[in-house]
């Protein structure tokens, strides 16, 4: 057995082991109830927990950007996946110590730290089908949503299998497979070329697709803060604008995860949002759970990512807020939703163009 072989079975969830699994080096990983350096993965295998070797781990990238192709493992939810093509995001991190102490007020009417946006990776990423069923409590796999470009349809539309991911949340592998990843979209965009490093090289296909809807896919912003060891981590994206009875209505995804990075066991009771827009207005929402769900984050299954969407009669907002979780002798507490931005793209003069090839 080779040092650093990424293997495949049924039995054990994808994110067993995983965040522990974060391998300083190229080989360095293990997973509970399997032999030491060896990482399961699940595969919908009837016979039960025979494993498979997937791959090899390669050494984490400390400079430097991964290109299309990479495979990897996500190393908190545990999928394999491929990365299609990296965003450039501006992070503003809360959490990080700013030269700018003395607080501001901004246009929402809320005190808020000054916050300086620095540049990081983020990757569109494939999902493989394999692992979906595996992840779909703690993880949407529908993760991009766009607007149908037809004056008479309101539908909305969804990519499955389709994520962002961070460049630290990447644990790259290789593989000899040359189908390594199953998605309906894989095949279409890259193809296999033993001469090239990694050897899943893009099509023109996934080149125009990206070119034609990127209004819809552009990460740009990203937003950070933790309070009492629950990470909030925002994306929002701008999804274009509708005509609606004579008025201009605006529409944006936003992608949420929520990480504990403590032991205790904790629960998300409680969603309180503010929603602000540049027509004067200000919208209040509370509800139970997120998604219709009050997910449970503890050590072993840490982190929970969901979408949604807002919609404003304005071309910008912003919105704010609070998640209140649970704690296990019943007290609770809030964790802050760090501010962000919704704005529209200002040099887009028609919807997002829908699914084009």
């Amino acid at each position: 057995r080779a040092r650093g072989a990424l293997w495949a079975g049924g039995g054990v969830g994808p994110a067993a082991g995983c965040r522990a699994a974060r391998p300083p080096g190229a080989g360095a990983v293990s997973a509970p109830a399997h032999p030491p350096n060896y990482l399961s993965a699940p595969r919908n295998r009837p016979e039960g927990k025979v494993l498979e070797t997937v791959g090899v781990f390669e050494a984490p990238k400390q400079h430097g950007k991964y290109e299309t192709g990479q495979l990897f493992l996500h190393s908190v939810f545990g999928y394999r996946g491929i990365v299609l093509f990296p965003w450039q995001a501006r992070l503003y991190d809360r959490d990080v110590a700013s030269p700018v102490t003395e607080k501001s007020e901004n246009a929402a009417g809320h005190g808020s730290k000054e916050v300086k946006g620095k540049t990081h990776t983020y990757y569109q990423v494939l999902i493989d089908a394999r692992d979906c069923p595996h992840i779909s409590q703690r993880s949407q796999t529908e993760a991009v949503t766009f607007l149908a470009n037809h004056d008479d349809s309101r539908a909305l539309y969804a990519i499955p299998g389709l994520d962002y991911v961070s460049h630290e949340d990447i644990l790259p592998y290789s593989s000899t497979d040359q189908v390594p990843i199953q998605h309906e979209l894989f095949e279409r965009f890259l193809t296999y070329d033993q001469t090239k490093v990694p050897p899943f090289v893009a099509r023109d296909t996934l080149c125009a697709w990206q070119e034609k809807n990127h209004p819809w896919l552009e990460l740009s912003d990203v937003h950070r803060e933790t309070t009492e060891n629950i990470r909030v981590t925002v994306i929002p994206f701008y999804m274009g604008m509708r005509e609606a009875q004579n008025s201009h209505v605006y529409w944006w995804r936003y992608c949420i995860r929520l990480e504990n990075l403590d032991s205790e066991v904790v629960q998300l009771r409680e969603r309180h949002w503010r929603i602000f827009s540049l027509s004067g207005t200000l919208e209040t929402v509370r509800g139970r759970g997120v998604v219709g769900r009050e997910p449970v984050l503890s050590k072993e299954q840490p982190a929970f990512q969901y979408s949604s969407h807002v919609s404003l009669q304005a071309s910008s907002g912003h919105m704010w807020g609070t998640f209140r979780f649970e704690r296990p002798d019943g007290s609770h507490f809030d964790v802050r939703i760090p501010p962000f931005s919704l704005e529209s793209n200002k040099d887009e003069k028609t919807p997002p163009s829908g699914l084009h090839w």
